[in-house]
């Protein structure tokens, strides 16, 4: 497997970058400059909380969230870090959905600016189901370091790959 798995789609100089922090042992020293906090978002009580809050500052003519939990099992089973699923039942005459969040248990131990990234991606496909340029767009603004916070969560996988051996 590419040891920079997580950086496939990026340019080759962004590659190199990390393959050099990586081989100098300073990506870790990189991480812990950049965002040296953790969050204290354990639960899934405040998981949903928190992507609620997130979703009624910036979304709030979107159908509600019903539900938000972290999954030990998401990254192994889907090799997805997070997941949105939304399910429409019919009730009586009217159809009703029910929008609910996934989020990898592994962001339990990370800095809460990627726990933010994460929820936001998954929020975003409450309004566009697909990663094109409207998505994208969504994520910036409820997000404005977006992309910069999604090349540091892949950084922070990869770290995490590394110091598990």
């Amino acid at each position: 497997m590419n040891p920079l798995h997580y950086l496939t789609g990026y340019p080759t100089q962004i590659q190199q970058q990390a393959q050099t922090l990586v081989d100098r042992g300073r990506l870790g020293d990189y991480l812990q400059q950049r965002y040296p906090d953790k969050h204290d978002i354990q639960g899934d009580k405040a998981l949903f909380q928190y992507a609620n809050s997130l979703k009624q500052q910036y979304l709030r003519k979107a159908p509600p969230l019903g539900k938000a939990h972290y999954d030990a099992k998401l990254k192994t089973l889907s090799q997805a870090l997070g997941m949105h699923t939304r399910q429409t039942r019919i009730h009586g005459s009217k159809l009703r959905s029910h929008n609910s969040l996934r989020i990898a248990s592994q962001f339990k131990a990370a800095p809460e600016a990627f726990l933010r990234m994460i929820v936001v991606h998954e929020l975003a496909h409450f309004k566009e189901t697909e990663h094109n340029k409207a998505f994208y767009q969504l994520c910036s603004h409820m997000a404005p370091d977006y992309h910069q916070l999604e090349l540091d969560t892949r950084l922070w996988l990869l770290w995490q790959d590394i110091a598990s051996g």
